[in-house]
């Protein structure tokens, strides 16, 4: 984000890059599917038609522990019936009335979906067979204020296969580490608003990479958990600790909230009408009914330096179960902020699974804490290239140098390429699409643009290959005139930083009528 960076010196303190909230997955490989969980019933000598009484006794066993917990921290626990409710808020309420505020929180119950098995009778084979499915069973959270950590939560599934998630923030832990190495700061709700020592800070925020994730995690587990290990001394089956969803934050913080207003209109406006976006200008997600000036019922972020927006604005792009979204907290905080649910699109230079001494190769990017830098060197990226292409608008070169060469013919790999031409639909669409802001996570394919421009629903072999060459002639134009890049070694491509300067100004021209041309000349 160095262009970005550059160009708002005098009104950037500093940044900020890290996780913000984490979620993590913890599955006992061995039970998550029917033949591995026929295995263990057999290690530990259960039959299939006392497969109920063995899984109700083992749930037994964690709602005691548990009930001990809550006895031994002189509290008790706390059933949600609405899904609707917010643990997170039932839990800072309890606590705030209890005047905890160190170690164990409170502990909630709540019955809800889950993947699980049951004893079903096949009347064919007349026997008794072991089936896995959606059920629904207790869980268990329990909220922590953690030494280390800060605010976390441990969500523990009652029923086999005891699967368990672990959700932390990593704004919350760096809090704690400031505190421990005694660097100043002013937090409000997740964020920073102003850092003494920003470098040393990210420094800190860096540290968190280096953690031993499943050291850590195991420990959480066995905290809210403690007849886990117990319930599997025979057979011994550890936790595989994966990243169910990420959220990596990019924070620049301003001097002040009037640097920020003055700017950030124009970057909504920069990504309604450049980049795409198929849903802007939500209030965080909810209707905020206006009474005389005030929300009374408004229950989010509140920015009272922008009373015309108060609850703040975002612009969020998707690209599958992904999502990049920009927004301003606090008054003086830029957020862009790459949120990861799904990685099968995105690779990492890695070995075979099982081999680490084997060939390296680029290989699918794994939801397991083994790749957890390379989703951060991902995430870290796409907030840079977001960033990257705000820059350009507040560039003040000429439009006619920026897409000066791209309405001529030129070469590419010894043959001539036409020329481009911005002004006309076809081409105008071309530039549109590529600059989705969707795109900015990780490229775009041929098949992505076929679907874009050509549709979704040719199913003749010979029409898709048709458009498929017809989108390749598209992409190789674009490459000719130094507007996208091939990423190395896939099949994909993203904008060069010429082409966001180029793509934003042409789009943003077309957009302008004539009195704001004649205006800006």
């Amino acid at each position: 984000m160095k262009v970005f960076l550059r160009r708002h010196a005098n009104a950037v303190l500093g940044v900020l890059n890290g996780f913000d909230r984490v979620r993590f997955r913890g599955t006992k490989r061995l039970l998550a599917n029917r033949g591995g969980m026929m295995s263990f019933l057999l290690q530990e000598g259960v039959l299939l038609k006392h497969f109920k009484e063995y899984a109700l006794a083992a749930t037994e066993r964690i709602r005691q522990a548990t009930a001990r917990i809550a006895e031994a921290a002189g509290q008790g626990i706390h059933y949600v019936a609405s899904p609707s409710a917010s643990k997170e808020d039932l839990a800072r309420g309890i606590a705030e009335k209890r005047g905890v505020q160190e170690g164990l929180l409170c502990i909630l119950s709540s019955v809800e979906p889950c993947w699980s098995y049951e004893i079903h009778r096949n009347r064919q084979k007349k026997e008794i067979e072991l089936q896995g499915g959606w059920r629904k069973c207790l869980h268990y959270y329990h909220y922590y204020q953690h030494p280390r950590l800060g605010f976390l939560h441990v969500r523990l599934q009652t029923w086999f296969p005891f699967s368990v998630h672990v959700c932390l923030n990593g704004r919350e832990w760096l809090a704690r580490q400031m505190d421990a190495s005694k660097i100043g700061y002013c937090q409000r709700e997740n964020c920073f608003v102003q850092i003494a020592d920003p470098a040393k800070a990210q420094g800190l925020m860096d540290r968190q990479l280096r953690t031993d994730w499943p050291k850590l995690l195991d420990s959480l587990t066995t905290q809210a958990n403690p007849a886990e290990r117990e319930m599997f001394r025979r057979t011994p089956v550890p936790y595989y600790w994966s990243v169910e969803q990420s959220e990596w934050a990019s924070d620049v913080m301003f001097r002040s909230p009037q640097m920020l207003a003055n700017l950030y209109p124009g970057w909504i406006r920069h990504g309604m009408q450049n980049l795409g976006s198929m849903e802007v200008m939500r209030f965080l997600g909810r209707k905020v009914p206006a009474h005389n000036g005030r929300y009374g019922t408004f229950a989010g972020e509140v920015v009272s330096d922008l009373k015309e927006r108060p609850e703040g604005m975002r612009i969020k792009h998707r690209v599958n179960h992904n999502s990049i979204k920009m927004y301003d907290k606090q008054g003086s905080i830029l957020r862009v902020e790459t949120t990861l649910n799904d990685t099968r699109d995105m690779r990492v230079y890695r070995p075979k699974e099982g081999d680490s001494k084997g060939e390296k190769a680029w290989r699918y990017l794994r939801k397991g804490v083994a790749d957890l830098h390379r989703r951060a060197r991902v995430s870290q990226a796409s907030n840079e290239r977001y960033l990257n292409s705000l820059a350009v608008v507040e560039a003040k070169q000429a439009l006619g140098d920026l897409i000066q060469g791209l309405c001529r013919p030129t070469q590419w790999k010894g043959k001539r390429v036409r020329a481009l031409n911005p002004l006309s639909p076809d081409d105008a669409r071309l530039l549109e699409v590529v600059n989705r802001g969707e795109f900015v996570l990780h490229g775009f394919r041929n098949r992505d643009l076929r679907e874009m421009l050509c549709g979704a629903n040719v199913v003749d072999k010979q029409a898709l290959r048709r458009q498929s060459a017809f989108i390749s002639r598209k992409l190789r134009m674009l490459r000719a005139h130094g507007l996208i890049q091939k990423i190395h070694k896939t099949h994909r491509y993203r904008l060069t930083q010429r082409g966001t300067k180029a793509i934003t100004a042409l789009l943003s021209a077309r957009a302008a009528d004539t009195a704001k041309l004649l205006a800006a000349a």
